[in-house]
């Protein structure tokens, strides 16, 4: 049996990094279990993408985070989460993958791919860009189709279909395009997303207006070929040649994870219980951070506005463990 820990931490983003300093600062034992590299979700990010927010607003633990501009992009993140990390000898554990959570008696058993660990507290900090939204339709399995976006180089010269209307979608057609690509975006609703940022918004609209992105709005992809992919519109279906499919719909938090370790979900919206005030959930001493709080809806939450639940959590765990304080 492992050493008892005050407090276990499951994802090493940004919100995890925070959560393990505050454990730090109060002298309590921890250990965070990323099941990646540091910072997995990011690390994961298109290589050429630029933060909504400003760098201050991703600051942790008052630690300065300067960029070059006032947004920073992806390399200036890890860098700065990394410098944080390894600068203050946080206890992390990369590339260790937890693959069992039970509860006995007062003490929480997390069994990982390469040991067992008896924490009195767990903070559940997981985000959510693993799991892509699929599309469900026949053909999504080939080779061509990709929920993810790196960068442009793969699809100079080629068709491709970008599916969405959302910063990432945006960002990847826009992308493309100038790298030579031949882009048509498939687009469910009327019109681009309106949370697409404000910088960004204005060009894609003026690329599609131009001719130089084709979009199809009110349309849904219906199958996809090796060659070709089927389209679904209020005129009927068409059918388009095509080289590849990025299917950028979103993503979602592992639901089935957080049902295993008893946390109720809401049956909308699929967002968990969990105390305001303290991010403590319906189990007692699991606690949740970042935005996996915020269940379907992905956008409610960033580091920007979660950054805070490390405080909230640690006081209540100090309190708790010396409520004599």
């Amino acid at each position: 049996m492992q050493k008892k820990l005050d407090v276990l931490i499951i994802g090493g983003g940004p919100i995890g990094i925070a959560c393990a300093l505050e454990c730090k600062k109060r002298g309590l034992s921890y250990v965070v279990l990323e099941k990646g590299a540091l910072t997995n979700s990011l690390y994961n990010y298109p290589l050429n993408m630029t933060f909504f927010s400003t760098s201050e607003k991703l600051e942790i633990d008052d630690i300065p985070f300067i960029s070059n501009n006032a947004k920073p992009n992806r390399n200036e993140a890890l860098e700065y989460y990394r410098r944080v990390a390894t600068s203050n000898k946080l206890n992390i554990n990369l590339y260790e993958k937890v693959v069992a959570v039970k509860k006995v008696k007062d003490l929480f058993e997390v069994t990982s791919e390469k040991r067992t660990y008896h924490p009195n507290n767990l903070i559940v900090a997981t985000g959510f860009y693993d799991l892509p939204k699929l599309l469900n339709v026949p053909g999504e399995d080939l080779s061509k189709v990709s929920h993810y976006f790196k960068e442009a180089h793969p699809y100079v010269m080629k068709k491709t279909i970008v599916v969405g209307a959302s910063n990432s979608a945006v960002d990847a057609a826009l992308e493309i395009w100038r790298k030579g690509g031949d882009v048509t975006m498939v687009v469910r609703g009327p019109q681009i997303g309106e949370r697409v940022k404000y910088w960004v918004r204005p060009d894609i609209l003026n690329r599609i207006e131009e001719g130089s992105i084709k979009a199809i709005f009110n349309a849904e992809l219906q199958e996809i070929l090796p060659s070709q992919v089927i389209i679904k519109t209020p005129e009927g279906s068409h059918t388009l040649v095509n080289d590849f499919v990025l299917a950028l719909t979103g993503y979602r938090p592992n639901f089935e994870f957080l049902r295993e370790l008893g946390i109720e979900l809401s049956s909308n919206k699929q967002i968990p219980s969990y105390n305001e005030e303290t991010m403590e959930s319906n189990v007692e001493g699991l606690y949740l951070a970042g935005v996996i709080c915020g269940g379907i809806e992905t956008h409610k939450w960033f580091i920007e506005n979660s950054r805070i639940h490390a405080k909230m959590i640690l006081e209540h765990i100090s309190k708790v463990n010396n409520p004599q304080n």
